[in-house]
């Protein structure tokens, strides 16, 4: 891990507005900077970007973060590799805690990262000079200009036609890039006679290949093994190339084959990625999420394409998220993305892509294909099956609500009163109207809100909070974390303190308070409106403790219980 004090040396040294305006034009906005949004297609500028926060916003999609959260969602960093571009900017060197790769470590990645682009080059070389893979790639309707854009190359048919391109065929490097296999004493080529899709990392450096191979060999696919480089359930062929184009549609289309990426773009449609010979993992479709408010998916409609469908559903339920679409599309039966956009093109696919089934019409199409929902016990099976499939949408709580009373319906079914999800004790369902939702637009946010603002703002600030009445709700509770936090550790800084609540519940309420910061038009403002919130929630508190101590009677009051009565009811709390 960084130290935390050098990550925010690093956001302190860095100008978040030079950073942004390397991808992005921005436009002065009195004291801050706006565009359109890089991360969501729009035609307002919506993309606000803070020099004094060092902080960007977007108020269309949320997108917000630091510099650092920039050149990760936008630029395609890791969290590691865009502290060090960022620090490389300002002249400082990336300290060793300890818990870094030792330089030894860093030096071996650097070596297998120049194994694979050594390789990639042979691959590509000799491409040119293999008639029949040519013919092949012609015969599929492939582009030479498609085949460069992608890398594509190719392996000889040759057991050992890498020593064409390394001095060393015996540096054991090979094997760990997975380039070469050693079996006892022997050592040969992974990839032979095959068509080579190099896969590339979020910097678009060569960590992998697939190899197809020519004819009707087995197995058709060959991809590389796990290596140090390379770790199949993360990575997405085609997310390199399309990261932009996926960003701009806010929409990608996950498929099967890394040819069906290829011709997909060749005809135009360049925001699909293809998993990597396995079913979509749960980290692939969180960082899919992370891109894009809507994740196709895109399978074959045979029996094959729906089971491998519902696999998918499985791993998306504890990524899916309340406002992001999952959705799954099914091919006619035969076709596959490649062919069909082939037969019918671009448009034909993105009408498909249009009408795909959501991930809660799918869920329940093929739960109630399998019971005889007719029936009292095939209703209980519907409602049994269903039940942990929904306890598993931990994060998005609204869906997992409309999926339950959809369930529901279907069913006539409940659960007794105090049975957990998994006991499958269900009783009828007693119809009652909807209780009535009350929404005020434009309401004012709370009082622990505003001071949750004004704390982010100036960590400072909490300080001079002291005893403030409980609240009950998340923005309460972020609060009285935040203050914790800085009770330990004063000298915090807002970005310190949202990268400390990384990955844990309060992440959510601070970023939108943090986010509200930014309609503060000065420090003036800032202030007023803590002092004000402060003031409120004191007098809250001294109103609280007035009843609290009317309501026990005199006679059970003691002299210093009913001083500080008199004290209150004439307005005088302190």
């Amino acid at each position: 891990m960084i130290p935390q004090d050098f990550i925010q040396q690093v956001l302190d040294r860095s100008d978040i507005v030079a950073v942004i305006e390397r991808y992005v034009p921005l436009k002065k906005a009195g004291a801050n900077y706006q565009a359109r949004c890089p991360f969501h297609n729009e035609k307002t500028p919506s993309f606000t970007v803070s020099p004094s926060k060092q902080f960007y916003h977007c108020f269309g999609c949320g997108a917000h973060g630091t510099a650092i959260t920039f050149l990760m969602e936008h630029a395609g960093y890791g969290f590691v590799d865009a502290v060090k571009e960022l620090a490389g900017q300002a002249g400082l060197q990336v300290p060793d805690d300890g818990m870094r790769r030792s330089p030894d470590v860093e030096s071996r990645r650097d070596q297998l990262f120049q194994c694979m682009e050594v390789a990639a080059r042979h691959y590509r070389q000799a491409l040119r000079n293999a008639d029949h893979a040519i013919a092949y790639l012609k015969r599929r309707g492939l582009s030479g200009e498609t085949a460069a854009r992608f890398g594509l190359g190719y392996a000889a048919d040759d057991w050992r036609g890498l020593a064409q391109a390394f001095a060393r065929y015996d540096d054991p490097l090979l094997v760990e890039a997975g380039l070469v296999i050693e079996h006892t004493d022997k050592r040969y080529d992974r990839f032979r006679d095959r068509v080579m899709f190099p896969i590339r990392d979020e910097r678009g450096r060569v960590i992998a290949f697939g190899g197809r191979v020519l004819g009707q060999g087995e197995p058709k696919y060959l991809n590389s093994p796990e290596t140090p480089l390379y770790h199949k359930g993360r990575e997405l062929y085609g997310l390199y190339e399309h990261r932009r184009a996926i960003q701009r549609d806010d929409r990608v289309v996950v498929v099967e084959g890394y040819m069906d990426v290829v011709m997909l773009d060749q005809h135009g449609f360049d925001h699909a990625v293809a998993t990597l010979g396995t079913a979509i993992t749960p980290d692939q479709v969180a960082r899919l999420l992370r891109l894009a408010n809507a994740v196709i998916f895109a399978f074959d409609g045979d029996a094959a394409g729906r089971k491998a469908a519902w696999r998918a559903l499985e791993n998306c339920l504890p990524q899916a998220r309340d406002g992001k679409l999952l959705a799954f599309l099914f091919l006619p039966e035969g076709e596959d993305p490649d062919s069909y956009v082939r037969a019918q093109g671009a448009d034909a696919f993105r009408r498909l892509c249009d009408a795909a089934m959501p991930l809660s019409d799918f869920l329940f199409a093929e739960l109630t294909a399998r019971v005889d929902a007719g029936s009292d016990e095939g209703r209980v099976r519907l409602a049994t099956d269903a039940r942990p499939l929904l306890a598993r949408l931990t994060e998005a709580p609204l869906l997992a609500r409309a999926l339950r009373q959809r369930l529901a319906a279907l069913t006539g079914l409940t659960r007794e009163p105090g049975q957990g999800a998994s006991s499958g004790m269900v009783r009828p369902r007693r119809e009652r109207a909807p209780a009535p939702a009350r929404v005020r637009a434009g309401a004012r946010p709370s009082l622990w809100r505003v001071l949750l603002q004004g704390v982010l703002d100036d960590p400072a600030r909490a300080r001079l909070l002291g005893e403030l009445p409980r609240g009950d709700d998340a923005d309460a509770a972020a609060l009285d974390a935040v203050v914790a936090l800085l009770r330990e550790h004063p000298e915090m800084t807002r970005a310190l303190i949202l990268h400390h609540f990384a990955g844990r519940p309060e992440l959510d309420v601070l970023e939108s308070a943090n986010a509200g910061t930014l309609e503060w038009s000065s420090p003036e403002v800032a202030e007023a409106e803590f002092q004000g919130a402060l003031n409120g929630l004191r007098a809250l508190a001294a109103r609280t403790e007035l009843e609290r101590l009317a309501g026990r009677g005199l006679a059970g009051l003691t002299d210093e219980d009913k001083a500080r009565l008199k004290a209150l009811a004439a307005g005088k709390p302190g």
